[in-house]
């Protein structure tokens, strides 16, 4: 298991780099995914104006720049969209979770595990309208695999792949319907998709916001471990 964490110092590009690349579209130096797949933008990790004024290019006059954890600021001109505080977090991959999952409300004959396809994608859109865990649009799930927990045949929680970067795969859209929270749902996806990521050789990480304190507590219960912590922007192009 590749566990070379300098990749993820800008994991975005990383992605867009590799396995990604498909997903995206570039000019020059920088690059972004493609519409409806993600908004996050990638540039070197020390760019010139050069690179600025490419990415301004490709997203546009008053295009939304979602530089991540890019630490670096842009020139100005570039009208501050928002700026949250977050940490990294990576699966410890040495030790069991420190809890199991515990056991669904419902009978097991009510509640399953699936993972989500194409036809899926109006009941995940609907799921991310409920349960708000972040950017999400019609072509996020193109990004990797996506598990869902079906009860009653309704999708009331999910979680998937998103950045790539070489030897990890970070875990992303963890959300729980609201009616549906504190039944281990989050949980039994998102250990669906340690199990998944792990079989192909890969490092799960993930992103959470710092004031998310409930998602840190069951991370770190199902062995992740803080990293680093980030701060994500957004700008606007001149």
């Amino acid at each position: 298991m590749n566990s070379d964490d300098s990749v993820l110092e800008n994991p975005v590009a990383e992605s867009l780099l590799g396995q990604h690349a498909q997903l995206g579209r570039r000019q020059g130096r920088a690059a972004t995914y493609l519409p409806g797949v993600a908004t996050f933008c990638a540039l070197p990790t020390a760019p010139d104006d050069a690179d600025w004024a490419d990415l301004a290019r490709l997203l546009g006059s008053g295009g939304f720049a979602d530089m991540f954890s890019n630490p670096v600021l842009p020139p100005a001109g570039w009208e501050p969209v928002f700026v949250l505080e977050g940490r990294q977090m990576l699966w410890a991959g040495d030790r069991a979770p420190d809890a199991p999952v515990p056991p669904a409300t419902a009978s097991s004959s009510d509640v399953s595990t699936v993972e989500l396809g194409p036809d899926d994608v109006p009941e995940m859109l609907a799921l991310v309208e409920r349960a708000a865990p972040g950017p999400f649009g019609p072509r996020t799930r193109e990004l990797g695999t996506y598990f869902g927990v079906r009860a009653h045949g309704r999708l009331v929680a999910m979680a998937g792949e998103r950045l790539r970067p070489p030897g990890w795969t970070e875990i992303s859209a963890v959300c729980t319907d609201p009616e549906a929270r504190g039944q281990g749902h989050a949980a039994r996806v998102v250990s669906a998709l340690i199990d998944h990521i792990r079989s192909r050789g890969d490092r799960p990480f993930l992103h959470v916001a710092e004031a998310n304190t409930g998602a840190i507590a069951l991370y770190e219960k199902l062995g992740f471990e803080s990293h680093k912590p980030v701060t994500f922007r957004g700008f606007r192009t001149p």
